[in-house]
């Protein structure tokens, strides 16, 4: 088993799903599409999909020697496994209108379909850990997506300007029932198979409107049509992140993300509840049971400027934290030991210690393995956030 004493390259996986782009990951690492969509690229030790290590999953490096690899306050803090999971996405059309648990009630939804037999990787599958999944999008090129519940009494607004008589119902109730009741009472309807013959309406209506407030709602129901969850969109704030913008999504947060590249970073889990724009597994009575009805804007972290050509994104998730450095080729970057970190090459040429990386490629720096970044170009590294034992 080798040991952590250096940097080491990591072996990742991309994965291809259908929302993914083509070309986004081949023009910003230099590589030949494969024809299929790049959806996400994995960095990190989820049983899932562990990045590899000197022909070692990661997981399993790290489960042989977990202090070494993560050091004793984050094993004491989170356990014997890496507590975040660092990807790149390249989102082509939008995908999963969704939300993450809390820690109880993963752990709870957890235990209850492993009590039933359901197999880990059975597609039917809800809860793919025990873990919950608070996650921050940083981005790379403009990127947008939809982000928790706007306010009611705003919703109503941009619901009558499309126009239909059958949603009056919906209308009214946003505008003056308490705004988490009314949410609640108006997005599981919503998402309910008998208001398909009023969603189809919404969609036409969206097709030929000229209104700049309803455009992203109207590609997304251009992109996914007959989707319950078009029209529930309607309900969510859309943003609109400038690179370098970074958003933080916590429990109970509904959200989907509609186009562009970005770095996320999150707790080292793959629980997502979905209720629409997806081809994959949907559970809407437990997503239901699971968001947070309260309106709130969307949560933009605000990057520090510790150092010249340094952002670093510090969100209210003890599991993670994110850095971004421009490197001139000038001075070193120094890395103290004590953490476990991700390096990831984004542009140019990043050099951890003597290991070289280029765009698209990453390594692990364990806990005892102080070393340096330089080199010239853009890296990110992912570790752990502020946290205490």
């Amino acid at each position: 088993m080798p040991t952590f004493d250096l940097p080491m390259r990591l072996d990742t996986t991309i994965r291809p799903y259908d929302w993914g782009s083509v070309t986004a990951m081949p023009e910003l690492f230099g590589t030949e599409p494969t024809g299929r969509p790049q959806a996400e690229l994995w960095m990190g030790a989820h049983p899932a999909d562990p990045s590899v290590a000197a022909a070692v999953p990661l997981d399993r490096l790290i489960a042989a020697d977990p202090v070494s690899a993560l050091g004793g306050p984050a094993v004491a803090r989170f356990g014997p496994a890496l507590p975040y999971l660092l990807k790149v996405l390249a989102v082509a059309r939008p995908l999963s209108l969704q939300v993450h648990p809390t820690i109880a009630q993963a752990e709870a939804g957890f235990a209850a379909e492993e009590a039933r037999g359901v197999p880990i990787g059975d597609p039917a599958r809800t809860y793919k850990d025990r873990s919950h999944k608070p996650e921050m999008i940083c981005a790379i090129t403009p990127f947008h997506g939809l982000c928790g519940f706007r306010s009611p009494v705003v919703t109503a607004g941009l619901l009558a300007r499309l126009g239909v008589p059958g949603l009056q119902p919906w209308i009214d109730a946003l505008a003056t029932r308490p705004a988490g009741q009314a949410l609640r009472a108006v997005f599981a309807q919503m998402l309910d198979d008998s208001c398909a013959p009023l969603r189809a309406e919404v969609e036409r209506a969206l097709a030929g409107s000229a209104d700049p407030g309803l455009a992203p709602y109207a590609g997304i129901a251009a992109a996914c049509p007959g989707d319950p969850g078009v029209v529930a969109a309607l309900l969510l704030n859309h943003v609109d992140l400038l690179p370098g913008q970074a958003l933080y999504l916590g429990a109970g947060v509904p959200h989907a993300y509609l186009g562009g590249v970005g770095v996320e970073i999150m707790a080292s889990s793959d629980n997502v509840l979905r209720c629409g724009l997806t081809t994959k597994h949907v559970d809407a009575p437990e997503l239901m049971r699971v968001v947070d009805f309260t309106p709130a804007e969307p949560h933009l972290v605000e990057p520090e400027r510790p150092g010249a050509g340094e952002l670093s994104y510090v969100p209210p998730a003890p599991e993670f934290a994110l850095t971004r450095y421009d490197l001139t080729g000038a001075d070193p970057v120094e890395l103290p030991g004590g953490l476990p970190r991700i390096v990831f090459c984004l542009e140019g040429e990043t050099r951890v210690g003597e290991l070289a990386l280029r765009p698209g490629e990453s390594a692990f720096v364990a806990a005892v393995a102080g070393t340096v970044l330089s080199g010239k170009g853009v890296a990110y590294l992912a570790g752990p956030g502020a946290f205490t034992v």
